[in-house]
């Protein structure tokens, strides 16, 4: 019923009804509502069992859809009052306009026509000036680029001027760009265009300032502006008469895009019934969306000690050269192996991405970065979630299961947390989400604090976030179970499957050569530490005044962290390193200054170019056209450097464009990438 009200709001006849409607589902809601709250155990006719907890998940439930009805009839009669108030306004105004027109009329002296056509050619004169100040104070400049989320959206780049058509006191704007094109923008990416040429403004400070704004502004003010905005602007209206209709069409469904978006997508679909109840919005993916701060760019950088006057994880080695290896209180290998019994979200939406996301976690906090891992399914059992899948070639680093966790934690509680995600598209509204359905967590440490076993664990899915406890992903399960048929629902809850590894020798070594803190996969640690070799060597070896903070020249460390973020391309890094290592010998191998001058060459020839071509569509999460569009540009790039015995060809080659050149793609900022320095426990 909810979903059926959520699609008669976009049609704006049928406004009265679903606010009607609204009104009367949310009053049957309360009462039944009312009724659960009076039912007792000892009402029911036969046994049932789990009734407290089903009683309490049959309340939140309702809870929700009665939260959510309010909140959809609060909008729509805020909605309905203002139109009727508009309505007023307009009467009256015409009202007024044709009075003071008679006025006007009645009051001409035919004698005085000379005295009123100059009054008249200096009213002109104010009207245009006035006209053109409206429009001076109606461009913006955006301070940053924005792409389209949803359908109404407007997507500009940085210092494009554009024409606000509407403010809206939400703080999304109707806005229109140089083509005419009109959608909904930001206003914390706009600037006034007329401050922004009378000096050189500071970003940072305008983002700040309309932030402040924004949460300042209450909902009379805000209708006080829209009336100060109509009243100056009845010029611009009479001469921009045929953008006001569509302007107001587009109003319309800006407002009713308003209204569905800004309700918690996760709770309408859990009301609707879509998702199971322990589904939640992705913790992880919030985290990762926030900033760098946990991901593998911002954790590979070294640490600065407390005095600034040196690094706390970065050290030289004199007797070998190069990073001096540092032992850490854990490092482990694991393969996951399978997800089971993993409950399908309903028919209204869309399953774009499955994947696991992990990291280092200790019960409060999360303690490294967060890595994702792409599963795949077949259709004739989504919910068995697979890893590792065999392919020709190399295996993309985003479907790899085999990873390694590597932390100088001394927390007794620390362990691997595991959340399983679903990246979805609503079919009804087109908004694009991301959900957790459910998380894990292996401990590493026993209660004695000895490390746990190296073996395979079959740990149980929990329903909720990391911080809830004790929720299941689908108690519908323990529901519809008898008091018989319980024994077996342990067979049908979800889990995780991961089996725990001790690291080879050989690859400890590899991986002492890394930060204290880090976790990824294991096809990443040989490029790792050629990294972190070169950083040793720039910032250690190289540098001939320690306390120098200049710039350094170098694209490897400069472009290494924006490497990182493309998984794609930090796979063509790795075929074209294992196809220059099949080319080398053993002793060859032992030479650590020419494996690095190897590395960096390769570098050269495989990423850099990748990074600054213009050729190669945007990197875009969960979007299966554009990932396969940028393999086969990858692929075709890869095969004629090594057809041309180096990237020259493909350098100069028409096919193929760059990114102007910019000093900073070679300038790697040491201070301004280096970690803060954190307490370790």
């Amino acid at each position: 019923m909810v979903d059926v009200l959520l699609k008669k709001i976009k049609q704006t006849d049928k406004r009265d009804e679903v606010y009607e409607g609204c009104i009367q589902l949310k009053k049957s809601v309360d009462e039944t509502l009312d009724i659960l709250h009076k039912l007792k155990k000892a009402n029911e006719l036969t046994n049932v069992s789990n009734y407290d907890q089903r009683k309490r998940s049959e309340e939140r439930r309702l809870t929700g859809m009665s939260e959510l009805l309010r909140e959809l009839a609060r909008r729509l009669a805020k909605e309905r009052t203002k139109q009727k108030m508009d309505d007023i306004d307009k009467n009256t105004k015409s009202q007024a306009a044709a009075t003071k027109q008679e006025n006007t009329e009645d009051t001409v002296d035919v004698d005085d026509d000379e005295d009123e056509d100059e009054d008249d050619d200096g009213d002109d004169e104010d009207e245009e000036e006035s006209d053109e100040e409206e429009d001076t104070a109606n461009l913006f400049i955006a301070i940053s680029d924005f792409e389209a989320q949803e359908e109404h959206d407007l997507s500009f780049k940085k210092s494009e001027i554009l024409t606000i058509l509407n403010e809206k006191p939400d703080g999304w704007w109707l806005g229109e760009n140089a083509q005419g094109i009109q959608g909904l923008v930001p206003k914390t990416y706009l600037q006034v265009y007329k401050k922004y040429n009378q000096g050189t403004p500071n970003v940072a400070d305008a983002v700040e300032d309309e932030e402040e704004e924004e949460e300042e502004e209450e909902e009379d003010d805000a209708e006080d502006a829209e009336d100060e905005e109509e009243e100056s602007e009845p010029q611009n209206v009479k001469i921009k008469g045929s953008k006001a209709q569509s302007k107001k069409t587009q109003s319309q469904r800006i407002a009713v895009k308003k209204v569905v978006s800004e309700l918690n997508a996760t709770d309408v679909l859990m009301t609707m019934g879509a998702i199971p109840e322990g589904f939640r919005a992705s913790t992880l993916a919030q985290l990762l969306a926030e900033g760098n701060e946990f991901h593998m760019s911002y954790y590979l950088q070294p640490t600065l000690t407390q005095s600034k006057l040196s690094f706390k994880d970065l050290h030289w080695d004199q007797v070998h050269g190069g990073v001096r290896p540092r032992k850490t209180h854990l490092t482990h290998m694991f393969t996951l192996w399978s997800c089971r019994m993993i409950p399908l979200p309903g028919p209204a939406v869309q399953v774009l991405s499955r994947h696991v996301r992990f990291c280092l976690f200790d019960g409060q906090r999360v303690l490294s970065n967060i890595h994702t891992i792409r599963a795949t399914w077949q259709p004739k059992n989504p919910k068995t979630w697979t890893f590792s899948p065999r392919v020709t070639g190399i295996l993309p680093s985003l479907l790899d299961g085999d990873c390694f966790v590597r932390s100088n934690s001394q927390s007794s509680g620390i362990g691997i947390l595991f959340e399983l995600g679903l990246t979805y598209i609503r079919n009804v509204t087109g908004h694009q989400g991301e959900l957790s359905c459910g998380w894990a967590f292996l401990q590493l440490f026993t209660v004695n604090g000895d490390a746990v076993p190296h073996r395979t664990y079959e740990i149980v899915l929990n329903g909720g976030t990391p911080y809830e406890k004790g929720l299941e992903v689908d108690p519908t399960l323990s529901k519809r179970a008898s008091l018989f048929q319980q024994m077996m629902v342990s067979r049908k809850q979800p889990k995780l499957l991961v089996k725990l590894q001790l690291p080879t020798t050989q690859m400890r070594t590899i991986l002492n050569l890394l930060p204290d803190t880090l976790v990824g996969p294991k096809c990443y640690i040989q490029l790792l530490a050629f990294y972190r070799q070169l950083l040793a060597d720039v910032l250690l070896k190289d540098r001939i005044n320690m306390q120098s903070a200049d710039l350094i020249c170098n694209p490897v460390l400069a472009t290494f962290p924006e490497l990182l973020e493309q998984t794609d391309i930090f796979d063509a890094l790795r075929s074209a390193w294992s196809e220059k290592e099949i080319t080398l010998t053993r002793s060859v191998k032992r030479d650590q200054e020419f494996m690095k001058h190897s590395f960096v060459q390769v570098y050269h020839d495989s990423v850099y170019p990748l990074l600054r071509s213009i050729t190669l569509p945007a990197n875009k999460w969960a979007d299966e056209e554009v990932e396969i569009s940028r393999w086969k540009n990858i692929a075709n790039f890869l095969q004629q450097s090594q057809e041309r015995n180096g990237s020259l060809y493909g350098l100069l080659s028409p096919e193929h464009a760059y990114h102007a050149f910019d000093i900073s793609e070679i300038s790697y900022d040491f201070l301004g990438m280096t970690r803060k320095t954190v307490a370790v426990d």
